[in-house]
């Protein structure tokens, strides 16, 4: 059978290629595509008029003259970028580049409900925007529980109360009139943290712990979310031997028994002034031998259930983010032990397991990766140009 010709490069395609470093001058577009020249400028021209593109001084066609270096507009907008926490919600704004242009934090539980936290973020936002100016490209959501991203909303998510199928995106996207992604927030930091930081790794797994625990899958640059959402919850897999209650009604779940929640309640009852996540890392840091203890066996229990993540993916990079990131290496250490005692010599002769380097920042920095994945897709700039 013939092979099929390649389709046409798009303007939309050609501000991919730009954008992802594989051409970064006219005469790159025409080599790499095989477009004509005049197709190539007529493309590139209408990126510029729409703001998609900049250009350097020196891109002249004439004989002699250095190319002008093309790049991907960074300033044209803005995007809004709300993460929901258990105790909190963090609001900011980034531009296209991720340079942070205002932050504003609200103190509100999660587990207040839909209706009141988002009409608190609904104000905040609006209120935050208005003294940007310029466009705002789009509204990312990040929410600690499992997302069908294709509707927008979080199902049956443990630490959420009265958000199941909430329409979370219909709604703001009603008030702010602008696209709005709804992201797992484990997704979103795995996805920063191998855009940013591990690009070339083909397979990452991100593991946070914190006063809960959740893990982001990143398969050739692109999130796996399984095929409703459910793809990374390994806190509510269940271990065996624990009967420990977990917040999502269940007994024995890894988060029952190893995030930083767990581990309050475990110090706590040894008499130790703990009452949130962060007072057991300043045990830690101080020294204190049975928090020293309490962490390093989460780390173990927590790598009990990674063991059969790396031997289903075989990931190059298992990022270890949250709190339990920053306890001077103890909770790795733990999780390391396990991971490399009950795992085939096979599925760990590539694997490095780390702490974050993004750390609070790795969210963020994965939605602007989601948000110009979709916004900026071929398709969807080749329908906007069309519109103008």
């Amino acid at each position: 059978m013939p092979e099929r010709a390649a389709p046409p490069v798009s303007a939309g395609g050609l501000l991919q290629l730009v954008r992802r470093g594989t051409a970064t001058t006219r005469r790159d577009l025409i080599r790499v595509t095989g477009l004509a020249r005049s197709t190539v400028t007529q493309r590139v021209d209408a990126l510029l008029a729409a703001r998609l593109l900049t250009e350097s001084a020196g891109e002249a066609e004439g004989r002699g003259r250095p190319p002008g270096t093309l790049a991907f507009d960074e300033g044209h907008g803005h995007v809004l970028v709300a993460g929901l926490h258990r105790d909190r919600a963090e609001l900011v704004a980034i531009d296209l580049g991720a340079r942070e242009l205002a932050r504003r934090t609200l103190d509100m539980a999660i587990g207040e409900g839909p209706e009141p936290v988002l009409a608190a973020v609904e104000a905040e936002l609006t209120a935050l925007r208005a003294g940007l100016g310029g466009t705002t490209v789009a509204l990312g959501v990040g929410v600690p529980g499992p997302v069908d991203v294709a509707v927008g909303r979080a199902m049956q998510p443990p630490v959420m109360p009265g958000w199941h199928d909430y329409p979370v995106r219909d709604r703001l996207a009603a008030r702010f009139r602008v696209p709005v992604f709804v992201e797992n927030d484990a997704n979103l930091m795995a996805l920063g943290e191998q855009r940013v930081t591990w690009p070339d790794a083909p397979a990452l797994v991100l593991v946070t712990v914190g006063a809960g625990i959740g893990a982001g899958i990143v398969v050739d640059g692109t999130l796996y979310r399984g095929v409703d959402g459910g793809a990374g919850d390994i806190g509510h897999i269940r271990m065996y031997g624990h009967e420990e209650r977990c917040a999502c009604g269940a007994v024995g779940c890894l988060a029952a028994v190893a995030s930083g929640d767990a581990l309050v309640r475990r110090l706590a009852a040894l008499g130790k002034d703990v009452a949130q996540v962060a007072d057991v890392r300043r045990l830690v840091q101080q020294g204190d031998a049975d928090a020293v203890a309490a962490v390093r066996k989460a780390g173990q229990l927590a790598g009990e259930v990674l063991t059969t993540v790396v031997s289903v993916l075989n990931p190059e990079i298992l990022v270890v983010a949250g709190d339990m990131a920053h306890t001077n290496e103890h909770f790795v250490t733990g999780l390391r032990e396990l991971i490399y005692q009950r795992s085939l010599p096979r599925a760990t002769r590539n694997l490095r397991v780390v702490t974050t380097r993004l750390g609070d920042a790795a969210s963020v920095l994965g939605m602007r990766e989601l948000v110009l994945d979709e916004v900026y897709a071929p398709a969807a700039v080749d329908a906007l140009l069309a519109a103008r």
